[in-house]
């Protein structure tokens, strides 16, 4: 295979953090799975879990999932929020919660994240978009969505529009068809795995089903038959550094030694 036609997967699971259930769906896709990397959401009651199990297996690559809050569909179409941490719409309260995930990121882990992505995809838009991205350049770090050579597909997901269940596509069926259909080049695929059924969140039994997914011998079979390399952000080159005047008083405190 040469490399114009290469093909490199990292297969990411969000939310790691959430639970100790997610946690255990999380650990048990990428020790008998296909789970190479996870992003850490360092506000949820089980982040300590999850970067304790980080530390000892560095084999697993871990991001920052910014997590500034959580919205759901009413019965009559509405999106209510779960929790909120910041206002979406302000650039000054997103900036600092951000500083501050970071800040406890690093003080979890003891290192800088992989890559950056963010609970429910909250920074495709700005103000969050500009910020990730420019935090993503001065970590010399892929931001989800903003980065030339990593592709996302986020259709692994058991949900549709207006939170309707889409439960065939997390079948290992449908996700032996994503793996076969992916493209030359560097892809991300995003995945939820999880065992914990109490979550107070609309997306919970189909976390299960993706363990199911992601461990199904089948799967690892397509991986192989395509020759398709599995792999983590950290496994390719960064870009050169970049930073606005405005991270400049913030690079010591996080970044220091990195």
């Amino acid at each position: 295979m040469s490399e114009t036609k290469a093909k490199y997967l990292i297969v990411n699971a969000d939310d790691f953090g959430l639970s100790a259930g997610v946690n255990r769906g999380i650990v048990a896709a990428h020790e008998r799975g296909i789970v190479t990397s996870a992003s850490l959401m360092v506000r949820q009651p089980a982040a300590e879990e999850a970067a304790a199990y980080a530390k000892t297996n560095p084999r697993l690559g871990v991001g920052l999932h910014l997590d500034l809050g959580e919205w759901y569909a009413e019965a009559d179409g509405k999106w209510k929020a779960l929790y909120e941490f910041a206002d979406l719409k302000s650039q000054s309260a997103a900036k600092q919660e951000f500083i501050s995930q970071l800040r406890s990121f690093r003080e979890l882990t003891g290192r800088n994240p992989t890559h950056i992505d963010s609970h429910q995809h909250v920074h495709k838009t700005d103000p969050v978009a500009y910020i990730a991205r420019e935090f993503g350049k001065s970590l010399r770090i892929p931001v989800r969505h903003f980065n030339p050579i990593v592709r996302y597909c986020g259709d692994f997901y058991g949900r549709g529009e207006k939170d309707i269940s889409c439960a065939e596509r997390i079948t290992p069926a449908g996700l032996v068809k994503i793996i076969e259909n992916l493209m030359p080049g560097v892809t991300e695929l995003c995945c939820h795995p999880g065992e914990d059924d109490g979550l107070k969140t609309s997306y919970r039994q189909e976390r299960r089903q993706e363990v199911i997914a992601l461990t199904d011998p089948s799967v690892r079979a397509a991986i192989d038959a395509a020759g398709i390399k599995l792999c983590t952000f950290a496994d390719f080159p960064k870009p050169p550094s970049t930073q606005p005047k405005w991270l400049q008083a913030v690079q010591k405190v996080l970044f220091a030694g990195r």
